[in-house]
């Protein structure tokens, strides 16, 4: 895998103060994946994708639908020999209260699947995206940050670089939780925060992981351990943040006994294999998904935590809605009924899920007897009912919205 950065499309040469049809801002999975939509359609599409740093360590766990788009736009085989397989999927209560709930596993071939998806670094799936946004034609992909959007009643005026502009008649807005789009869209968002941060790392084990992703609930939060090619699994450690910012900075000797002890010893020893990063734990939901000739994809439109492996998939669901809704407005894809169809096909998906994520984590958290017994209850039905089983597993891998 290549790991470098394109700064041009092979039509990045055309004059940057045309017009073009699509805009995309972001150059993250989900802002290279919307611009390949986008050019794949047919639109002349610009990519705005400032440098951005990826932490080492840091993998996305895809589910079956999002593997799908990967193929659909020829990422996949660059991918497929660096991403592990997610065969079963394996649920913990770790927490020492009074109702604990049974060891649940699911299994892909429960529901007729060879693997629930793949782990992937993150480094290798943007590098691969990058490799096939430079071969789009009407691609042009531009390193500078956009400085100003100003939405018109017939375009958006961008201002980038040093006193560069250019128009879009659509902007896709994939730059993240802060987005200047959103803002420039006028859109509100309801913003919660948790008293919680997330660890992660990469780590090597003594015992092969078996493909199976293991999520040990605990009172403060999931501790994950999914798996990686070879004998190594990917950390998420969701913690209080004081207690997560000290497990980052203990010694390498120290953090390794802790992990294996958390992880109650099932894949042996563990060794720290990448640096540790850290990062507070926030939710936003936008009130809308489009509006003023923007459309939001990714973090821009919702954010909540590394739970359930949901953040990427969610994003990558918004783009396959763009790839079904943009072709069907090929004389001008910002104007009110393909903004208004987006928001249409996000609604449900993107909503359900940040509250379904929302209240997961808070049943961790939570010391209410009567919530904790409820929390009980449903997973050990989803262990012993296999319609429930079934049910559960294909929503969580919903490919459509």
């Amino acid at each position: 895998m290549r790991n470098k950065r394109f700064k041009v499309s092979t039509m990045a040469r055309a004059r940057t103060n045309d017009c073009f049809d699509i805009a995309v801002i972001g150059g993250g999975a989900t802002g290279y994946a919307a611009a390949l939509s986008a050019a794949r359609s047919g639109f002349a599409t610009a990519l705005f994708a400032p440098p951005v740093h990826i932490p080492p360590g840091r993998t996305a766990a895809l589910f079956h639908g999002s593997i799908a788009m990967l193929e659909h736009f020829g990422v996949w085989p660059q991918l497929a020999g660096n991403a592990a397989p997610l065969v079963s999927i394996r649920l913990v209560d770790a927490t020492a209260r009074l109702i604990r709930a049974p060891e649940v596993t699911f299994h892909a071939s429960e529901i007729g699947l060879p693997v629930f998806g793949y782990n992937i670094a993150n480094a290798d799936l943007v590098a691969a995206f990058e490799e096939q946004a430079a071969r789009q034609e009407r691609l042009t992909i531009l390193a500078d940050p956009v400085t100003a959007i100003e939405p018109q009643p017939d375009d958006v005026q961008l201002a980038f670089g040093k006193r560069r502009k250019t128009s879009a008649r659509l902007v896709i807005g994939a730059d993240g939780g802060r987005s200047k789009a959103r803002q420039a869209a006028g859109i509100a968002t309801r913003d919660w925060n948790y008293a919680q941060a997330a660890l992660v790392t990469t780590l090597t084990i003594e015992y092969p992981h078996e493909d199976i992703s293991t999520e040990f609930h605990t009172e403060t939060g999931p501790f994950t351990l999914v798996p990686l090619p070879g004998r190594r699994v990917s950390l998420v450690w969701v913690d209080r943040p004081e207690i997560a910012a000290a497990a980052a900075k203990s010694t390498e000797s120290d953090f390794n006994a802790e992990v294996e002890c958390k992880a109650r010893s099932l894949l042996g020893a563990m060794s720290l294999a990448s640096e540790r990063a850290v990062f507070a734990l926030r939710a936003m939901l936008a009130e809308r998904f489009a509006a003023n000739r923007i459309m939001l994809v990714g973090e821009a439109a919702h954010v909540f935590p590394p739970i359930g492996a949901q953040g990427l998939n969610l994003g990558f669901r918004d783009i396959e809605a763009l790839d079904r809704i943009l072709p069907r407005y090929r004389d001008d894809p910002g104007e009110v009924p393909a903004l208004e169809a987006y928001h249409r096909a996000r609604q449900a998906d993107i909503r359900s899920r940040t509250y379904a994520v929302d209240l997961l984590n808070r049943s961790l958290l939570t010391g209410f007897l009567p919530f904790q017994a409820v929390r009980g209850v449903a997973l050990a039905l989803a262990g012993s009912l296999p319609p429930l089983r079934r049910v559960l597993m294909r929503q969580g891998l919903a490919a459509r919205s």
